[in-house]
Parts: C-alpha cells; sequence; structure tokens
C-alpha cells in the first residue's frame, strides 16, 4: 500500500479548518431578531436582518434579542390599600425592546428589574386608593402603571406598551360582605322594581277610570245638548206655526166677534192648564156675559114653544 504524502493531509486539514471556522461565524439574522455584538469585549454593532460574518476569535455574539412584543404574567402581590385592606393583585405586562445595545448593557436581568418595578409602583398606586376605589379604578391604575413604567424603562431600551390588572383578591371576610352586599342590593332593586310596577298598574287603572268618567260625562253632555237642541227646534217650530197663523190671521182682516171667540178658546186652554189663579180681560168678561144672555134667551123660546 503506497504511502499518502503527509502534506496533502495538513492541506486537507487546514481546508477543513477554514471551512468550519467560516460555518460557525457566518451568522444569520432572522426577522424581529437583533444581534448585539462586541469586540475584543466592548460594544461594537448591533446586527439586524441579513447575513454577517463574525471575525473569530475577536468578536462575538453578546445577545441575541427579540424585537416582538412580549407577554409577561407576574405573580400575584401582596398590597395594602388606604384603608389598611390587603389584597392579591396579578399583573399582565406588555413590552417591547426597542434599543438592543440599552437592553444588553443598561440593566442585569431586566426580566426582574421589570417585576420588582411593578410591583412597587402597584403597591405605591393602590396604597392612595381605598377598597371600593381600587375594585372599581382599573383602567385609572392601569393608565398610571404604564406611564411610570415606561418612563423608568425607557433607560433599559424598553418601551411599555400595556398594563393590566388581571386579578385583584381581596380577604375572603371582605368578599363574603362584598357578596352580602350584592345580594342585599339584588333584593332591593327588586323590591323598588316591583313597587315601580304596582305603582304603574294603579296609574293605568286610575287614568282609565278617569277616561271612563270623563266619556260617561261627554255623553251625558252630547245627550242634554242633543235634547236641548230638540226641544228649542220644537219651540223655533211652534213660535213659527204661530207667526204664520198669526200672519194668516191679519192676512184674513178678521172681525172683533171672531178675536173675542178666539180669545175665549184661548183662556179655555189656559183654564184646563195648572194655573190657579186667572186674570180675565174685560173683552172676554163682556163676551162671556153675551152668551149667557144668548143662552138664557134660546132657553125662554123654547119654554114658549113648549107651553
Amino acid at each position: 500500500m503506497p504511502d499518502i504524502p503527509f502534506v496533502p493531509i495538513i492541506i486537507i486539514v487546514l481546508i477543513a479548518l477554514i471551512i468550519l471556522v467560516l460555518a460557525t461565524n457566518l451568522k444569520i439574522v432572522q426577522q424581529s431578531k437583533a444581534y448585539v455584538i462586541e469586540r475584543m469585549g466592548a460594544f461594537h454593532a448591533v446586527w439586524g436582518v441579513g447575513v454577517h460574518f463574525k471575525v473569530p476569535f475577536i468578536e462575538r455574539v453578546a445577545k441575541a434579542v427579540s424585537l416582538k412584543e412580549q407577554v409577561v404574567d407576574f405573580a400575584p402581590q401582596p398590597v395594602i390599600t388606604k384603608d389598611n385592606v390587603t389584597m392579591q393583585i396579578d399583573t399582565v405586562l406588555y413590552f417591547q425592546i426597542t434599543d438592543p445595545k440599552l437592553y444588553t448593557y443598561g440593566v442585569e436581568h431586566p426580566m426582574s428589574a421589570i417585576e420588582n418595578l411593578t410591583a412597587t409602583t402597584l403597591r405605591n398606586i393602590i396604597g392612595d386608593l381605598e377598597l371600593d376605589q381600587s375594585l372599581t379604578s382599573r383602567d385609572i391604575i392601569n393608565s398610571k402603571m404604564r406611564s411610570i413604567l415606561d418612563e423608568a424603562t425607557d433607560p433599559w431600551g424598553i418601551k411599555v406598551n400595556r398594563v393590566e390588572l388581571k386579578n385583584i383578591i381581596p380577604p375572603r371576610e371582605i368578599q363574603d360582605a362584598m357578596e352580602k352586599q350584592m345580594k342585599a342590593e339584588r333584593e332591593r332593586r327588586e323590591a323598588i322594581l316591583q313597587a315601580e310596577g304596582q305603582k304603574q298598574s294603579q296609574i293605568l287603572v286610575a287614568e282609565g277610570e278617569k277616561q271612563s268618567v270623563i266619556l260617561r260625562a261627554d255623553a251625558a253632555k252630547q245627550a242634554a245638548i242633543m235634547k236641548a237642541e230638540g226641544e228649542a227646534e220644537a219651540i223655533l217650530k211652534v213660535q213659527q206655526a204661530t207667526a204664520e197663523a198669526l200672519k194668516l190671521l191679519n192676512e184674513a182682516d178678521p172681525t172683533d166677534a171672531v178675536l173675542k171667540i178666539k180669545a175665549l178658546e184661548a183662556f179655555q186652554a189656559a183654564a184646563n192648564g195648572q194655573a190657579t189663579k186667572l186674570i180675565i180681560p174685560s173683552e172676554i168678561q163682556g163676551l162671556a156675559g153675551l152668551c149667557a144672555s144668548a143662552k138664557a134667551a134660546f132657553e125662554t123660546g123654547n119654554d114658549g114653544k113648549k107651553a
């Protein structure tokens, strides 16, 4: 078996080492990623998306940073309200790294720093609020915390986008008292609704009775009006008939005897009425005497004939 020359083996090994070094120092930075590069122990550059070559044994990747928005759910923290009630509150933090260099060199253990900063900020804000305000002012607490944390983490290259209070857990006795209060409030609202319903029902009944009375009164009024109109129309017709009769009588030019006879007929009709006193005109008295004399003379004449 022929011996392999020693020099070609060294060349092959060197070529393999060069390829290995090139492969290990060739870096491809992905989307939403950033590499912080140090050269000889000092900050050199921040690599963005693309292909980069790291100088072997001189440069190194100090930190690979994700530029995506990140979510951190912190464990519940004990806080004390202004009225000395201890609660457990856990928070959710949404943040994004905007400066990889500051994030790498600004603070040691950034997540731990953010968690502690969140806890202290939450305690300060809740300490100025009473229990009821803490339970009903989540939006205000979230806004204050986001503003404070965003300003505090700016030197670390971190932007805090949102802070949310995930759970607010008061003590068990407070929860029991709140449940009793809510139950009493629901019962009070139910009683109020029932009373309002009864009130509306009574109002509707009263309105119905009122409308019924008004309609009956209107009907009686209309009936009275129609009756009065009928009587007025009858009186008007009687007056018209009387006027027509007087007109015809005037046109006929009656004698005094006829007028006296008509007056006697009118007196007879009045006598048949309900009047208790009658005033007899002198003309009618004379006419009555004339009639009585005529009747006596007629009866005398009949007696003579009979004799």
